[in-house]
């Protein structure tokens, strides 16, 4: 009768260990996620708006999206159609991006040549197609007109450069 009792206490042990071997594990995650994260992270409490503003005030300085004007350093007024083309315009124009006409491709110029600066400028100024207004650049009439200038002179026209009125 010894031998039978033992078996079966042998199995009482067996089973308790694999009892713990499947509730230990889990309940071991759960207090290692709760020290990691902390008590609300992991049951999913609601985070207060301090937190969401903590968060976005430390996430501003690489979330942040600045265009930069074209000839930074230079005043309003005073950049040349180069600066800005370089600065701002040959981004699209020097690949021939988003089905913007290459600088210096004198056949996609051609039509555009033939409308007239005035007509260039006034789809530059609003926009067109993928290119946002003044082609995203922080330039005034002037400095756009030059930039176009210099772009299409580039590309076959033979526009004269606006000068600044005093």
């Amino acid at each position: 009768m010894s031998d039978h009792q033992d078996v079966a206490g042998e199995h009482k042990t067996d089973l308790r260990i694999a009892a713990l071997a499947f509730v230990f594990p889990p309940l071991f995650l759960v207090a290692f996620a709760i020290v990691v994260v902390g008590f609300s992270g992991v049951f999913g409490a609601r985070k207060s708006q301090a937190d969401e503003e903590a968060v976005a005030a430390r996430i501003l300085p690489v979330a942040r999206v600045e265009l930069a004007s074209a000839g930074a350093g230079g005043a309003k007024g005073s950049k040349t159609g180069e600066e800005i083309v370089n600065g701002a315009c040959a981004a699209c124009h020097a690949a021939g991006v988003a089905g913007a006409p290459k600088i210096g491709d004198k056949a996609l110029w051609a039509p555009r040549l033939a409308q007239g600066l005035d007509a260039l400028v006034k789809s530059a100024t609003a926009g067109k197609n993928a290119m946002p207004p003044k082609g995203g650049a922080d330039v005034t009439p002037i400095e756009l007109t030059r930039a176009i200038v210099f772009m299409a002179n580039k590309s076959g026209a033979s526009f004269k450069e606006p000068v600044e009125k005093k």
